[in-house]
């Protein structure tokens, strides 16, 4: 029977695909708006768009692939170095994981209970999450992972790449340059919610680098290309 993936696990893969969706959105803004900078040529914006759209799919996916892979051979050498100190000071391993329990405000007593049966359920769990913060029955995949980027960062880009193409020329710089802010915005917000942080420092962060790299893009087009 296969496996039903934990919460933490589905949030990674959902933590994935909102960056994936975000990085797709600002690189390829920040593309086509430099092009549109440089000439008003639909084609031409469009063409460099696309091309963006492919690189930065490929780039995300085998970024999430590599990242996610280290990220589990690290959580494995964890794994065997604490079943090492377990065979050797598992008495020094109950000691950390009740001091541990007395730095969050647990009475030394109760934490020493408390630690004790822990570690005789499941002595390897328990000490690796207090040590190191991670369980060891929850590693991400990193095939999901750079899956959800492949799909997310694509779907992300088709927003200024319809907008700067599509839009009217009078237009279409200052509407793509919105949409994506609001865009930016709401991908922040998501970040945040997903990795429990604030919420207003992450959509200000979000959409201030996504501004500044409009700016700068469609400032280097103009002085090259006109």
């Amino acid at each position: 029977m296969k496996k039903k993936k934990s919460l933490a696990q589905k949030v990674n893969i959902m933590r994935a695909a909102v960056m994936g969706a975000n990085d797709g959105i600002l690189s390829v803004a920040g593309i086509v708006i430099g092009v549109a900078g440089a000439t008003n040529n639909n084609y031409a914006i469009f063409l460099a768009g696309i091309a963006g759209m492919l690189a930065g799919t490929v780039s995300m996916a085998m970024g999430e692939y590599v990242s996610v892979n280290a990220q589990k051979d690290a959580q494995r050498k964890a794994i065997i170095q604490q079943k090492s100190a377990l065979s050797l000071n598992y008495g020094d391993e109950v000691s950390y994981v009740k001091n541990k329990y007395v730095s969050k405000g647990i009475q030394p007593e109760l934490a020493a209970k408390a630690a004790s049966e822990m570690m005789e359920k499941d002595a390897l769990l328990t000490s690796v999450r207090e040590r190191f913060g991670f369980d060891i029955n929850e590693f991400t995949s990193p095939y999901a992972a750079a899956l959800s980027s492949m799909i997310s960062f694509p779907l992300g880009s088709i927003l200024p790449l319809l907008a700067i193409t599509l839009l009217p020329e009078s237009v279409k710089v200052f509407a793509t340059f919105c949409s994506v802010v609001v865009a930016l915005a709401i991908t922040g917000f998501i970040a945040a919610v997903l990795g429990n942080s604030d919420r207003k420092n992450s959509v200000m962060r979000n959409t201030v680098s996504g501004i500044l790299t409009m700016l700068v893009t469609y400032g280097i087009g103009i002085l090259i290309g006109r």
